[in-house]
């Protein structure tokens, strides 16, 4: 009995080692979503600063080409939608995976606890 609560007590320990990695990644990836979304509110700071008459160039591989300030505008602007949408989603995934890294810290505890009191009656047998 002592064994086959051993090796559940394994599997649960793997499965919440790889959700502790899965969360790290998320937080990993959000962390630069914000990175991304700080640039982007810089570079639409400085776009709302220029004027019509101002010469606005995108950056396209090694090549500056010239781009109408409204539709820079507009590109940032769907940029920083996406990127709010993007932070959005990982907020609402980081906190599944804080709430089923929760119930499998329970069950590995639940499970350490049976697999001690197992040891100890097989301690006792002897």
């Amino acid at each position: 009995m002592a064994e086959a609560l051993q090796k559940k007590l394994q599997s649960e320990l793997e499965k919440y080692k790889q959700m502790q990695k899965d969360v790290s990644k998320s937080m990993s990836a959000r962390q630069k979503l914000e990175a991304q979304l700080t640039e982007n509110n810089i570079v639409k700071e400085e776009l709302d600063i220029l004027e019509s008459a101002n010469t606005v160039y995108k950056l396209i591989g090694p090549v500056l080409v010239k781009q109408d300030l409204d539709e820079a505008k507009a590109t940032v602007a769907k940029r920083l939608e996406y990127i709010n949408g993007e932070i959005q989603r990982y907020e609402t995934l980081l906190k599944d995976m804080e709430k089923k890294s929760e119930q499998h810290r329970e069950v590995l505890s639940s499970l350490q606890q049976e697999y001690q009191k197992a040891q100890g009656r097989a301690v006792g047998k002897v």
